[in-house]
C-alpha cells in the first residue's frame, strides 16, 4: 500500500513571513550594513522555501519524510520501525526539527498531532502529521504486506 501526503505549514509560513516584516521594519532604520541585511533576509527566505511543507511519503518498503521541496529528508525502512502510534506533542516541541534529547526527534510544520515511531534500534522519532490514523494505518499495512512478502519467499 502506498502513502503520500503533504501538509502545509499553517504555522510555520505565517511565522517566517511575520519574522520577515520585523526584520525589515527593524533593520530599516538601523544602520546596519545592507550586506548584513542581505544576508539576514537571505536566511530567512532559505527557512520559508525550506519549511513551508512536509510531505510522507510510503512506498517500496520506505517511509520518507522532506521538508519544502526535499533537500532535507529522512528516509525509514519499514521493516526497521518496532511500532507507529498516533500522539499529540506539547506545544513547548515547537515546529521545523526539533530534539528533545533522551526522548525523542520531531519534525513538524504545523499542529500538534504527530506519529511517533519506535525504531528496533530503540530511538524515537515524531513525524508531525494532520491525518495520524491513516499514516499508521499505513505503515501497519506495509508491515503486514513486508511480513506477508517475507514470508512466501522463504
Amino acid at each position: 500500500m502506498n502513502y503520500r501526503h503533504t501538509q502545509l505549514g499553517w504555522i510555520t509560513i505565517p511565522a517566517i513571513l511575520i519574522a520577515i516584516i520585523v526584520f525589515l521594519i527593524v533593520n530599516g532604520g538601523v544602520g546596519i550594513s545592507q550586506m548584513n541585511q542581505g544576508v539576514g533576509l537571505l536566511l530567512l527566505v532559505v527557512m520559508l522555501g525550506l519549511f513551508y511543507s512536509l510531505t510522507i511519503e510510503i512506498s517500496n518498503g520506505i517511509l520518507k519524510c522532506c521538508f519544502g521541496p526535499g533537500l532535507i529528508q529522512r528516509r525509514i525502512a519499514i521493516s526497521e520501525i518496532e511500532e507507529a502510534k498516533s500522539v499529540r506533542s506539547p506545544w513547548y516541541s515547537g515546529w521545523g526539527i526539533r530534539w528533545r534529547p533522551g526522548q525523542y526527534v520531531l519534525w513538524n510544520v504545523s499542529g500538534r498531532q504527530a506519529v511517533e515511531l519506535i525504531l528496533k534500534n530503540g530511538n524515537r522519532f515524531r513525524i508531525g502529521t494532520n491525518e495520524p490514523d491513516a499514516l499508521v494505518q499505513a505503515i501497519q499495512s506495509n508491515k503486514v504486506l513486508q511480513t506477508t512478502n517475507n514470508r512466501k519467499v522463504k
